[in-house]
């Protein structure tokens, strides 16, 4: 089926919407956020785990808290048939973020020699903001897919109009023809 411009919604009305998603994607990662900072520093201060090790852990419980987060509230209306399929995926997707990440943090750990902890917490918070894109675009195009459109309501165009007042002209004549015809018809005989 042809989609006319006027099934298509403007750009203003997509932008807004993205907006709306843009802005819960934000909420729920920023409470992901929080939840990476403060394992990482148990992790690394308190438990004394290598800084990769502690990145890693602090990443996967993040990544379980944000599957949560999206599934139930952020993409809670897009199709949730495949729920083996949904999950595979947003763990791929979430373990090449992570993989960004971590390769920031061991980048700047191990080439830069940058190991001190704040210089550590630097190197997470560009790892991260990186990673976000990236998992933003994957999720919303390939692990949270939307439910197919309905199929639009047919909305007569003027050409369709036109064609419409052609073949309603056309019956009139055809009728006045077929009147015409009876009355000829009865007067012959």
């Amino acid at each position: 089926m042809a989609t006319t411009a006027a099934s298509k919604p403007p750009l203003v009305q997509k932008l807004r919407g993205l907006t709306g998603e843009v802005v819960k994607f934000g909420i729920v990662g920023l409470s992901g956020v929080v939840i990476n900072f403060a394992v990482f520093w148990v992790c690394i201060n308190g438990l004394g785990l290598a800084s990769l090790r502690s990145n890693i852990a602090a990443t996967v419980i993040a990544i379980a808290t944000n599957y949560l987060g999206y599934r139930y509230w952020l993409y809670r209306d897009r199709d949730a048939a495949s729920r083996k399929r949904e999950i595979t995926l947003f763990l791929v997707f979430s373990g090449i973020g992570m993989l960004i990440e971590t390769g920031v943090l061991a980048f700047t750990v191990y080439v830069l020699h940058l190991d001190s902890h704040y210089e550590q917490l630097g190197a997470k918070v560009i790892g991260l903001a990186v990673a976000t894109v990236f998992r933003f675009v994957s999720y919303r195009t390939w692990v949270f897919t939307a439910l197919p459109e309905p199929e639009p309501v047919a909305v007569a165009s003027a050409a369709d109009a036109a064609h419409a007042a052609d073949g309603q002209e056309l019956a009139a004549q055809a009728e006045l023809m077929l009147v015409t015809e009876q009355i000829r018809y009865a007067k012959a005989e």
